[in-house]
């Protein structure tokens, strides 16, 4: 009697313990399969920015190997889904030369972006002496001297997507923003601002999330 019912009891554990993981597993597949429905339903689109203007205080080489620069952007973001919300984290900005950082990281505070809302940040980027391959010191020079320059404005970070109270986990986001500048340029459109020249730019960025 003793055995058969320990026999009963272990055979009775087994069925309650089978019994909590299949319906924790229904459970899980349960609340993907909403997730996934509502994320198809909304249809989330990433976040479109432009680089709308540079202000140039100062983009100077001192020798083949070394550049100085600071430059004010102006950079516009749209959160275009109307019932998503999107959260930023901490994202860094930086300026670029021929694939080669030039500025230090100016960081952007986190913020949350509503439905259809826009930001409008004006972040400085700037590098003091920065040490860069002697090659770009020289192309840098002579595009100055040609009268227009590329540079390439990044953003690193991190974006959360809220519908309702529902918040995803982070992503990496990755903004990429081309900025040609005609520096120099006796016919650019630069606007002179004390001892800066803003130039106008409406350069649409990519962005990878």
């Amino acid at each position: 009697m003793t055995e058969e019912k320990c026999t009963d009891d272990h055979n009775e554990r087994r069925i309650i313990i089978r019994r909590c993981c299949t319906g924790l597993v229904v459970f899980v597949f349960t609340l993907l399969v909403i997730i996934l429905l509502v994320w198809a339903i909304l249809q989330p689109k990433k976040p479109h920015f432009t680089l709308q203007d540079a202000t140039i205080f100062g983009l100077n080489v001192s020798s083949p190997n070394i550049i100085s620069t600071s430059i004010q952007i102006t950079i516009n973001a749209r959160n275009p889904n109307s019932k998503i919300g999107i959260y930023y984290d901490k994202m860094d900005v930086y300026a670029t030369y021929h694939n080669q950082q030039i500025t230090y990281y100016t960081v952007i505070p986190p913020v949350y972006q509503g439905h259809k809302d826009v930001n409008v940040w004006s972040p400085f980027v700037y590098g003091t002496n920065v040490p860069v391959a002697p090659y770009n010191g020289v192309a840098l020079s002579q595009d100055k001297s040609n009268g227009a320059i590329w540079l390439i404005i990044k953003m690193n970070g991190r974006v959360k997507w809220r519908v309702g109270s529902f918040v995803s986990g982070r992503y990496h986001l990755h903004v990429t923003c081309p900025a040609y500048i005609p520096l120099g340029n006796s016919r650019n459109t630069g606007i002179v601002i004390g001892n800066a020249i803003k130039y106008q730019l409406s350069q649409t960025c990519s962005v990878n999330v």
